[in-house]
């Protein structure tokens, strides 16, 4: 006969089989989507591409470097690429906020915000659109420049007559986390090979605004940026943080202008449709600012990157912090 004792620490163990049991079940009927880990060497993940079936490049938005992880392992960076030099910004003040990145065959194209620095002051190296191709070598990946730098993006949609009703003009003079202020996040593929821009702010009528770059192989060249109809999307009050495109779908990463609450994810079948939040995706203490999609899994899989600034982890972190050893984020993935 069990003491009363014996009996507790049965019950106890019972729990346990069956709270194991749940997390296995629930962890398989999520497509075995593993737990977040760690990658070294930057305190967010503010823009990244897959390079390759194994691999993704991200870049932080508090520097002008472009790092390169295993999609799985985590840990520190296996690469490095410098970018100070391409972007012409200075060695010391290199941060070029680096926000949004997409990918057209081997050439990947990279958008810093476009918005002042969080005090509404004008910081020049925060306006760069340019382009990096790809190259696999047996030495490992290798980023050559495409084209140059091209400084006068926001310049181009400031003067673009069908975007003055969003009232950007304003929006330029704003810290870009205040009410109404100007900040760039997402930059996605179309389906026609065009990119689409994604703000986080300003929110015009409480509805994302996107806007079609229809030329952008030009526009590292030198040309004036041309634009094509702007979109509004509801996404719940909140502004654009990442967007990809895969067969016809895209994935949005919405987010608050400024950085106060939850962010969301949806799905955007284009083409006047209306996205579709997906509550079966939670990003709770999870400040998704990226998505990667690999060609094996579509989007049945897609990974995220957190940005950790905050984290306390990377308390000491941030701009102060030298070291990368020392600065971390999260690799995530989820099952849209």
């Amino acid at each position: 006969m069990l003491r009363w004792g014996d009996r507790i620490m049965a019950l106890l163990f019972s729990v346990i089989l069956v709270a194991s049991y749940t997390v296995e079940t629930y962890a398989k009927s999520r497509h075995d989507v593993p737990m977040p880990h760690i990658c070294v060497g930057a305190v967010d993940g503010s823009a990244a591409v897959a390079l390759d079936a194994e691999h993704f490049i991200a870049a932080s938005d508090e520097d002008s470097i472009l790092r390169v992880y295993h999609r799985m392992n985590g840990g520190p960076a296996l690469q490095s690429i410098d970018l100070i030099q391409f972007l012409d910004v200075p060695a010391a003040s290199p941060e070029t906020d680096l926000e949004a990145a997409a990918r057209i065959g081997d050439r990947v194209y990279w958008l810093s915000s476009h918005g002042r620095d969080k005090d509404g002051n004008v910081d020049a190296a925060r306006y760069r659109f340019f382009a990096t191709e790809v190259r696999t070598t047996k030495q490992g990946i290798e980023l050559l420049p495409a084209g140059k730098p091209y400084r006068d993006l926001l310049a181009d949609l400031l003067c673009e007559k069908q975007l003055q009703p969003f009232k950007l003009v304003v929006a330029a003079t704003l810290p870009p986390k205040s009410r109404g202020g100007l900040s760039i996040e997402g930059l996605c593929v179309t389906s026609g090979e065009h990119l689409l821009i994604g703000f986080r702010n300003p929110i015009p009528g409480g509805r994302a605004l996107l806007i079609p770059l229809l030329n952008a192989d030009a526009v590292i060249q030198g040309d004036q940026a041309q634009f094509g109809a702007p979109i509004s999307l509801d996404l719940g009050g909140l502004g654009v943080r990442s967007m990809v495109f895969w067969e016809g779908q895209y994935l949005i990463v919405a987010g608050p202008y400024n950085g106060k609450g939850q962010s969301r994810l949806y799905r955007w079948a284009g083409d006047g449709n209306a996205p579709k939040l997906l509550h079966h995706v939670s990003l709770k203490g999870f400040s998704a600012e990226a998505i990667i999609v690999y060609p094996d899994k579509g989007l049945s899989q897609v990974q995220l990157l957190s940005d950790d600034s905050n984290r306390a982890e990377n308390d000491h972190a941030g701009k102060s912090k030298a070291e990368p050893q020392d600065k971390q984020f999260r690799s995530m993935w989820v099952s849209p």
